[in-house]
């Protein structure tokens, strides 16, 4: 739930994961990422933990989400919601 921002701590509502810089701070060496997803075990770690930024040999699929822009839009939802219960 802490990580899905939904349990009853006193999380700030701006507090969004980055999947991207949670791996390269808590799986440095690509461990996790190397057993898990196979396709990637032979990707240099450079680009391990955004493997759509390979160069074109690579066929690992683009992301769904652009990261950056559905954070933006959660925070501008959020604000919304913060000034409409103030």
């Amino acid at each position: 739930q802490w990580v899905a921002g939904s349990g009853a701590d006193a999380a700030p509502y701006f507090r969004i994961f980055n999947p991207v810089l949670q791996g390269e701070k808590f799986d440095p060496k690509g461990e996790y990422v190397r057993r898990w997803i196979p396709e990637l075990a032979d990707m240099p770690l450079e680009i391990l933990h955004h493997p759509w930024d390979a160069p074109q040999t690579s066929n690992y699929p683009a992301p769904i989400v652009e990261h950056g822009f559905a954070r933006n839009r959660a925070l501008e939802a959020l604000q919304q919601l913060k000034i409409a219960s103030a």
